[in-house]
């Protein structure tokens, strides 16, 4: 009986080093994760959050005296026609192209994956990333200007044809301006969609393609079952990056048209710069709470559609 009791002691003694062992380790492994972290959350609490409660409350003040205002400014902007343009354009811009910025870069995709140097070949649709913008605006004033190589190749086929004279159409100063804009964003980052769709198909296990082949699935089949389910996390990170990017499109269209382009392409990044020179912060802070709330309630569903559809 002692000695049973003697072995019980000595493995309640052990059981509580090894605790003790574990939650020293334990604590250490999660001091080190907050430690990595430390760095990146301080520079975000530095750089992102205190800024943007600053502004939160600028949105309540005046531009000059700082005067509390209550929603004052809230009730401005949204009587501003300028900014009810620029938010509609902006909607407009987005809704239009995501899709085809997602679709376009899946079929690529597609295409590029049957191909043993799907690599190198890649690489090609990166290219416009790594072009400077003013390249970039120089190639718009070129094509799309009234006297533009797309006019002039126009004017070439109708005066071959005999179908029409000559074109003199200024693309940037009508409302075609919007869809070129468009094709520049789609031109500009169809590359890197491609890329990271490209990855999310490599990344399939071959012996799951075979083994549904071996069932009798044919090709659109196999897309249907197999790699469209497993291109979720691709897609959610693709429509999250590509939505963020459609709000970078200003400095083409500023660089073009100036701070008052076109009204179709009239972006809130050409009234927050317009606010800006103009010096009225009041209204340019209220109208950045409500852009920042409306991205950050976007995120949320997206992250939410994504929860559901796992």
């Amino acid at each position: 009986m002692f000695v049973i009791k003697n072995r019980t002691n000595s493995l309640h003694n052990v059981e509580r080093l090894r605790a003790g062992i574990g939650g020293k380790r334990g604590w250490r492994r999660r001091r080190a994760f907050f430690l990595f972290l430390l760095p990146s959350f301080a520079g975000v609490i530095l750089f992102v959050l205190l800024p943007f409660l600053d502004v939160v409350k600028r949105s309540f003040q005046t531009a000059v005296t700082g005067e509390f205002t209550g929603i004052k400014n809230y009730g401005v902007i949204f009587h501003n026609q300028a900014f009810v343009l620029a938010v509609k354009n902006t909607a407009r811009f987005t809704l239009v192209c995501i899709p085809l910025l997602v679709l376009a870069g899946l079929l690529v995709a597609f295409t590029l994956s049957r191909f043993q140097n799907a690599s190198l070949i890649k690489s090609v649709y990166l290219f416009p990333l790594a072009m400077p913008t003013a390249t970039i605006v120089l190639v718009w004033k070129m094509v799309f200007y009234r006297q533009g190589f797309l006019n002039l190749f126009l004017t070439k086929i109708g005066e071959l044809t005999g179908l029409w004279g000559s074109v003199t159409t200024d693309y940037l100063g009508t409302g075609a301006s919007f869809w070129v804009l468009v094709a520049s964003y789609l031109w500009k980052n169809t590359g890197y969609t491609v890329v990271l769709w490209l990855a999310g198909i490599l990344a399939i296990p071959n012996e799951f393609i075979e083994a549904a082949r071996v069932d009798g699935a044919g090709r659109w089949k196999c897309i249907r079952y197999i790699i469209l389910p497993n291109l979720k996390g691709s897609f959610y990170t693709i429509v999250i990056l590509s939505f963020l990017n459609s709000f970078k499109i200003y400095r083409e269209a500023y660089l073009v048209a100036g701070s008052y382009p076109q009204e179709d392409i009239y972006l809130l990044q050409h009234l927050f710069n317009n606010w800006f020179v103009n010096l009225e912060f009041d209204k340019m802070a209220a109208a950045a709470v409500c852009v920042g709330a409306v991205l950050f309630v976007a995120i949320m569903a997206l992250q939410r559609i994504w929860d559901k559809a796992e």
